[in-house]
């Protein structure tokens, strides 16, 4: 494991992308609410960001979004965003609700290809104004983080990431696991890209690097949605699975399964997933479990579903496999090429 501490350097600039979310509220003393503040006056709410030598310009969007109403038409507007500010900043930070923050960036791990620089998310679980906040900590950590460079001048971190609770995770890797403790991501399947300690500490083996420097990325804004998402659970009816893998507006479906991909093995369970194949639909196996991977040859029920024509997704996060699905079906109404690169790691997302 390789391991370095990056300093960023005093040339650096970054946006500051506020989308809505916990990290950006105050306490409205006249009738004790919270409501959104002035990001442009970010340094009087944490002024301990002018310590560095930085220039931080703010954007905040005009309808502030709760995480719970995000919608894949704000990572079009983020990805557009960054896309025209590309040139002008060596790092983005997006201020982003907790709920759907795992959503948001592992979508935007596949809608930036070829990324040289950091998009570092996070948020807070407490407001940047109340006592014991997490959110100065959070945001002064990943700042830092998209302003570091290497000796060369390039980004230490080129990826979308998440930094949330001193840990530093790939985007598309990434799960909520606690709505209680300011420890409420975790990357069970990918190891961190950086801690945050006395000093960030970069796990440098970890973190993807382009191959060329000198291109900028490609921005894909096109999103196919028709993907619906079936958890399986003992008691589960052949309407319920009907419905969902056969609805005529579904493209593809998102199989959660047990274990390493297992599910009913009862005939009439297979026969649905066989109809829906027939019908032309992708259907993607994940793993219910915060760790581990989908292997379809170890069970019997596995191994079914793989002969009907499940595709494994591997050790992929239900948010990335998600994220992947919309822009893949995006790039293309073919199944056969979608089916072809979700077996792919395209951005980090699975291990093969």
């Amino acid at each position: 494991m390789r391991y370095q501490t990056g300093t960023g350097t005093g040339k650096s600039s970054i946006l500051l992308i506020y989308t809505g979310g916990t990290i950006g509220m105050k306490l409205d003393r006249t009738d004790q609410t919270l409501k959104p503040f002035d990001f442009r006056q970010i340094l009087e709410e944490v002024p301990e960001l002018g310590k560095f030598a930085y220039r931080i310009d703010s954007y905040t969007f005009d309808d502030i979004i709760d995480s719970s109403d995000v919608e894949p038409s704000l990572w079009q507007r983020l990805t557009t965003l960054i896309s025209s500010r590309y040139d002008s900043y060596d790092g983005f930070v997006i201020l982003h609700g907790t709920d759907t923050m795992a959503y948001s960036a592992s979508a935007l791990s596949f809608m930036i290809e070829g990324l040289t620089k950091p998009v570092v998310f996070t948020g807070s679980q407490l407001p940047v104004g109340t006592p014991r906040t997490d959110g100065k900590e959070n945001l002064i950590s990943a700042v830092e983080i998209a302003a570091a460079k290497d000796r060369d001048g390039h980004a230490i971190v080129p990826e979308v990431c998440i930094f949330f609770g001193n840990s530093l995770m790939r985007g598309n890797r990434t799960k909520k696991v606690n709505s209680e403790t300011f420890r409420a991501f975790r990357s069970e399947n990918c190891p961190l890209l950086a801690e945050a300690g006395i000093n960030i500490r970069y796990s440098t083996g970890n973190i993807i690097r382009p191959a060329d420097w000198d291109t900028k990325p490609v921005f894909h804004t096109a999103l196919d949605t028709r993907v619906s998402i079936l958890k399986i659970h003992p008691g589960i009816t052949p309407q319920v699975v009907r419905n969902i893998i056969c609805g005529p507006e579904t493209r593809a479906v998102i199989l959660e399964t047990y274990g390493a991909g297992n599910a009913p093995s009862k005939q009439w369970f297979i026969d649905l997933v066989k109809e829906g194949i027939a019908m032309g639909k992708i259907i993607l196996n994940v793993t219910q479990c915060l760790a581990g991977s989908v292997n379809m040859e170890i069970y019997a029920t596995g191994k079914r579903l793989r002969e009907a024509g499940v595709l494994s997704g591997y050790d992929c996060t239900t948010e990335g496999a998600l994220a992947k699905l919309f822009h893949l079906m995006g790039m293309s109404e073919d199944n056969r090429f979608v089916a072809e690169e979700l077996d792919k790691n395209l951005r980090g997302e699975i291990t093969k």
